[in-house]
């Protein structure tokens, strides 16, 4: 009876996605940070009667939320890494978070317009020197949350030769959106900041009430904005809809330069962690090749950590 390999050598980890650990930690101590200078700005805009403080204490406060969210979405992501339940891993988890976050940050724009143009419409008393220095320290605390949040949005497209004597290829963003989810919330109240302490000032030395909730308003679409593009961003990746990456052309043209013929008959290709992807690829051939032989030419391409190839005989 002939000996075969025993099963092991066909396993793999599903475990696609290291993990961000400096991102989750940084990311705890802006929510700390966060949720500190919350407290402050929402007294000050209430003591003060400034609208745009009050808006940018509100703001902040579901700034500490969708972070917390952030923190947890990491540490799930790494606890449950290894369960069996999880088809592709849990990088998803991180992703999921940023969506959730983008929906509080649509939440939050409406708020402040509707509080913006409310404040419009019935003008009150503001407190513009002591408003003026909250608004201040909130703008240097979002931007030191900032710094600790910058990362790597960044992308790679190169090559370079493996060990196998075989020359490799990487094409494709390493996007974390789960951490570009925070670090979009920490800029759009350094924004709000920025704005409220223009339109404090203006109001102070030209007697421009009206700056305040203006600005509060302008606030609001910018925040509106940004919400979209990561909803956009992370609810593709979430609905597998990224056929249109790169990496799906890169895929036709190894399968196309083969030097054994064959035809792409369906192709289903989806992430499965910052900058990975796996594939599932049906080919018709009239040749005697085996799935491994095209697997072998795909492999060239690393950001496709999974790939499974099926293999249809074409009838003469």
């Amino acid at each position: 009876m002939q000996n075969l390999p025993s099963t092991d050598s066909w396993e793999h980890s599903h475990v696609f996605d290291e993990g961000n650990p400096l991102a989750e930690r940084n990311t705890r101590w802006v929510v700390i940070i966060t949720a500190i200078m919350m407290v402050a700005e929402i007294a000050g805009g209430w003591v003060f009667n400034s609208m745009a403080l009050l808006a940018d204490g509100w703001h902040m406060s579901s700034h500490a939320l969708a972070l917390g969210l952030s923190v947890l979405a990491y540490g799930a992501a790494r606890r449950f890494a290894a369960d069996a339940r999880f088809a592709f891993g849990t990088w998803k988890m991180e992703v999921l978070a940023g969506y959730t976050s983008a929906l509080l940050l649509i939440m939050v724009a409406g708020l402040m317009l509707y509080q913006s143009v409310e404040r419009l419409i019935s003008p009150s008393t503001i407190h513009y020197d002591q408003a003026i220095a909250i608004a201040i320290v909130g703008l240097l605390v979002n931007l030191a949350c900032a710094w600790l949040l910058k990362d790597g949005h960044g992308h790679s497209h190169g090559s370079h030769h493996a060990p196998d004597g075989h020359e490799h290829h990487s094409h494709g963003h390493h996007h974390d959106l789960n951490l570009r989810s925070a670090y979009v919330h920490v800029i759009a109240d350094a924004a709000t900041s920025v704005l409220a302490i223009v339109a404090l000032i203006g109001g102070k030395v030209w007697g421009a009430s009206w700056l305040d909730p203006v600005m509060g308003i302008v606030g609001a679409g910018l925040v509106a904005v940004w919400a979209v593009g990561l909803l956009r961003d992370s609810g593709r990746v979430l609905l597998d809809a990224e056929m249109d990456a790169p990496v799906v052309a890169e895929i036709r043209e190894v399968i196309d330069a083969s030097p054994v013929a064959a035809t792409i008959s369906d192709l289903h290709v989806w992430r499965v962690g910052k900058g990975m992807y796996a594939c599932i690829v049906s080919l018709v051939t009239s040749a005697d090749a085996s799935p491994d032989y095209f697997k072998k030419q795909l492999q060239i391409h690393e950001e496709l950590v999974h790939i499974s190839v099926e293999i249809n005989r074409r009838l003469a």
